[in-house]
C-alpha cells in the first residue's frame, strides 16, 4: 500500500471521532511490532521517530527511516511516517527526502516569544515541503529524562487563549496539548483535565495531539479522544512491553545466545501492547 501521510489519516480520525494510535519506534521490531498490530485491527497507524531515536542511531536518520517506509508501503493498512519532537533544525530538513509526511518541532521548552517564532519559521519550511506539522504549547513534561512538571508549575497546561494566539500566528497544522500527561511514564497513573481539553477544543481550529499516553489510564483515554484528542502519542508501553518479555524470556532460558529467541518474545508483546491502544481508541 502506498505510504500514507499523517495529514491524511489525523483529520479523518477526527471527523469519525476517533484518534489515530502513533507509536515511536526504535528498532525495526517495533517497526514489525506496530504494523503487525495495526493489520490484525484493520487500523491506520503513524510510525514515529523522534529526534531521540536519532541519536541513538548515531544521529544517522535513514536507516531506521527507510526500514520502516519499506515496511509500511508492504503493510495491508495505511501507515504514515512522523518525525517526532524535532529540535534541530538540520534533523528537520531531512524530513520530507528520508520520506516523512509530517513533523513535530518541538520548541515548547523556550520562552512563549521564542517558541512561536522558531514555530513560525519550522511551519513556513514544512509546508514549502508540503509537510503537514505539530507543535506544543504548555510543555507536557518529563522529556530527556527529566521529572514531570509539577502540576501547578508554570507552562505545565496549555492556555486556551494563549493556544488560539499561538496557532494563528504560528499556522501549524496540529498541536500537543499539555494537560495532565507526561512523557515516559511506566506506570498508569495520570490524570487528564477535560475540563481545559473541553475548553481547548472548543477554542483552536486545528487538531489536538496527547502525548505521553503511555501513562494514562484506558477510561482517561478513552475520555481524552471524546474530548477531542485526534492523535495519540505512545512511546514508553511498547518499551515496558518489549523489555518486560525480553527479561522474562533471559530469566526462563539463561542460556540462550540466539538474539532471535528473546527479540521474538519482545516483539510478540509489543503486538500486544499496541493492539490494547489502537483497539481503545476506536480504530
Amino acid at each position: 500500500m502506498p505510504l500514507a501521510t499523517t495529514g491524511e489519516l489525523v483529520p479523518r480520525a477526527a471527523t469519525a471521532r476517533s484518534a489515530v494510535a502513533a507509536f515511536n519506534i526504535i528498532t525495526l521490531e517495533h517497526v514489525e511490532a506496530v504494523i503487525a498490530a495495526a493489520e490484525s485491527l484493520d487500523a491506520p497507524v503513524v510510525l514515529q521517530v523522534s529526534e531521540n531515536a536519532v541519536r541513538f542511531r548515531h544521529g544517522r536518520l535513514l536507516p531506521l527511516a527507510r526500514a520502516a517506509v519499506a515496511a509500511a508501503e508492504r503493510a495491508a493498512v495505511p501507515v504514515a511516517l512522523h518525525l517526532d519532537h524535532v529540535q534541530s533544525d538540520d534533523l528537520l530538513r531531512q524530513a520530507a527526502d528520508a520520506g516523512f509526511g509530517s513533523v513535530m518541532y518541538d520548541a515548547a521548552h523556550l520562552p512563549y516569544a521564542e517558541n512561536l517564532a522558531a514555530t513560525r519559521a519550522a511551519a513556513d519550511w514544512a509546508h514549502s515541503q508540503k509537510l503537514w506539522i505539530e507543535a506544543e504549547l504548555g510543555e507536557v513534561g518529563g522529556k530527556q529524562g527529566r521529572p514531570p512538571l509539577d502540576a501547578h508549575a508554570p507552562g505545565a497546561r496549555t492556555d486556551p487563549a494563549e493556544a488560539r494566539a499561538f496557532v494563528t500566528d504560528s499556522g501549524v497544522d496540529a498541536l500537543a496539548v499539555a494537560v495532565g500527561s507526561a512523557h515516559a511514564m511506566t506506570e498508569r497513573t495520570a490524570t487528564l483535565d477535560h475540563d481545559l481539553l473541553k475548553r481547548l477544543s472548543t477554542t483552536l481550529d486545528v487538531l489536538l495531539v496527547l502525548h505521553g499516553s503511555s501513562g494514562v489510564r484506558d477510561e482517561e483515554l478513552t475520555a481524552a479522544v471524546a474530548g477531542g484528542i485526534a492523535k495519540v502519542n505512545v512511546g514508553t508501553a511498547l518499551n515496558v512491553a518489549m523489555t518486560g518479555a525480553i527479561r522474562e524470556f533471559l530469566t526462563a532460558h539463561p542460556e540462550a545466545a540466539d538474539s532471535r529467541t528473546y527479540l521474538s518474545a519482545g516483539r510478540d508483546a509489543m503486538v500486544e501492547a499496541a493492539r490494547r491502544i489502537i483497539r481503545l481508541l476506536g480504530r
